[in-house]
């Protein structure tokens, strides 16, 4: 009576068995080998760069003189327009609350930005200090090298005959010469006086 084989999976079942497995979400965040899907912002998106850089020139124009003079000749405007043109074409009354509510709302804005583009610049000078901080690093390391090298190669140079240390020597040398050549002809001529062969 032949048995029966069971039935043998075929690679292809066995992945899709184990994908299978895999398929099924995990917790809140979903499969950890596909990328998550983009969620809807209600804030719309902006490049923070853009808007420092906005930032800082309005801040940079806040900080001028011209800024002022512009901002005193409108409010000089403004109080006499309200003051002295038709009632029917004043949009500002006394005592001026528009006028107050757009220079209170100029102000909360104006803190801001000049707030972000201080900040800005403290980065900015943070890295300039930085890279400041490692070139002096550099610079003294290297001093410190020339420093060392000067000091061997003064220490080569005392082991090196210097001029006056050669010229020294040569006089010393020839002295000596000087003092050779003058005991040296007395010393043949007590040769010469004396008999070649002694009389017995």
């Amino acid at each position: 009576m032949a048995t029966e084989r069971p039935d043998r999976e075929s690679p292809r079942e066995r992945a899709a068995a184990a994908s299978g497995a895999s398929t099924a979400p995990r917790g809140p965040r979903g499969r950890l080998d596909q990328p998550r899907t983009p969620r809807r912002r209600l804030l719309p998106e902006y490049d923070p760069e853009a808007f420092a850089r906005f930032s800082e020139r309005i801040a940079r124009f806040l900080g001028t003189g011209r800024f002022i003079a512009w901002m005193t000749l409108v409010i000089i405007v403004w109080v006499l327009w309200n003051i002295f043109a038709p009632e029917e074409l004043r949009w500002d009354e006394y005592p001026f609350i528009f006028l107050t509510l757009m220079l209170s709302l100029q102000a909360s804005y104006a803190a801001p930005l000049i707030l972000l583009a201080q900040n800005r610049q403290d980065d900015r000078d943070r890295v300039t200090q930085e890279q400041e901080r490692k070139q002096n690093e550099r610079s003294i390391a290297d001093t410190e090298y020339l420093t060392r090298e000067i000091a061997s190669l003064r220490m080569g140079l005392g082991e090196v005959a210097t001029r006056d240390w050669i010229r020294s020597e040569l006089q010393d040398l020839v002295r000596d010469l000087a003092e050779q050549h003058v005991l040296l002809p007395a010393e043949q001529t007590r040769g010469r006086d004396e008999p070649d062969h002694p009389e017995h």
